[in-house]
Protein backbone atom coordinates (compact mmCIF):
# COMPACT_ATOMS: atom_id res chain seq x y z
CA UNK A 1 0.00 0.00 0.00
CA UNK A 2 2.73 2.40 0.04
CA UNK A 3 3.21 5.16 -2.48
CA UNK A 4 -0.63 5.68 -3.17
CA UNK A 5 -2.23 8.56 -2.15
CA UNK A 6 -5.53 10.41 -2.26
CA UNK A 7 -4.77 10.23 -5.85
CA UNK A 8 -5.99 7.26 -8.10
CA UNK A 9 -2.93 5.02 -9.40
CA UNK A 10 -1.93 2.52 -11.75
CA UNK A 11 -0.01 0.06 -11.44
CA UNK A 12 2.99 0.72 -13.41
CA UNK A 13 2.87 -2.61 -15.28
CA UNK A 14 -0.71 -1.61 -16.83
CA UNK A 15 1.55 0.21 -19.81
CA UNK A 16 -1.06 3.14 -19.58
CA UNK A 17 -3.77 0.72 -20.48
CA UNK A 18 -7.18 1.58 -19.33
CA UNK A 19 -7.98 -2.13 -19.00
CA UNK A 20 -7.39 -2.08 -15.53
CA UNK A 21 -8.32 -1.26 -11.87
CA UNK A 22 -7.22 2.01 -10.09
CA UNK A 23 -6.43 2.18 -6.26
CA UNK A 24 -5.91 4.95 -3.75
CA UNK A 25 -5.49 5.43 0.35
CA UNK A 26 -8.68 7.17 1.62
CA UNK A 27 -9.81 7.81 5.04
CA UNK A 28 -7.36 5.30 6.29
CA UNK A 29 -9.20 2.70 4.10
CA UNK A 30 -7.79 1.22 0.74
CA UNK A 31 -10.59 2.09 -2.60
CA UNK A 32 -10.13 -0.18 -5.82
CA UNK A 33 -12.15 1.43 -9.20
CA UNK A 34 -12.39 0.26 -12.50
CA UNK A 35 -10.36 2.26 -15.00
CA UNK A 36 -12.44 2.38 -17.70
CA UNK A 37 -14.92 3.66 -15.68
CA UNK A 38 -14.48 6.03 -13.32
CA UNK A 39 -17.34 7.67 -11.90
CA UNK A 40 -18.81 4.33 -11.63
CA UNK A 41 -19.04 1.82 -8.37
CA UNK A 42 -16.37 1.90 -5.81
CA UNK A 43 -15.10 -0.99 -3.51
CA UNK A 44 -14.08 -0.30 -0.30
CA UNK A 45 -11.81 -2.24 2.26
CA UNK A 46 -10.16 -1.57 5.80
CA UNK A 47 -6.30 -2.20 5.25
CA UNK A 48 -6.31 -5.93 6.73
CA UNK A 49 -9.05 -7.07 4.18
CA UNK A 50 -7.00 -5.91 1.65
CA UNK A 51 -3.94 -7.19 2.49
CA UNK A 52 -5.67 -10.45 3.13
CA UNK A 53 -6.95 -10.17 -0.29
CA UNK A 54 -3.05 -9.28 -1.82
CA UNK A 55 -1.97 -12.08 -0.18
CA UNK A 56 -4.26 -14.98 -1.52
CA UNK A 57 -3.92 -13.33 -5.16
CA UNK A 58 -0.08 -13.33 -4.52
CA UNK A 59 0.04 -16.94 -3.28
CA UNK A 60 -2.30 -18.40 -6.03
CA UNK A 61 -5.05 -19.36 -3.22
CA UNK A 62 -7.65 -18.47 -5.69
CA UNK A 63 -7.47 -21.09 -8.65
CA UNK A 64 -8.71 -24.60 -8.14
CA UNK A 65 -6.38 -27.33 -8.07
Amino acid sequence: MSGLTANWSKSTKSNGSDGCVEARIHAGNVQIRDSKDPSGPVLTFDASAYLAFLTTVKTSSLHPR
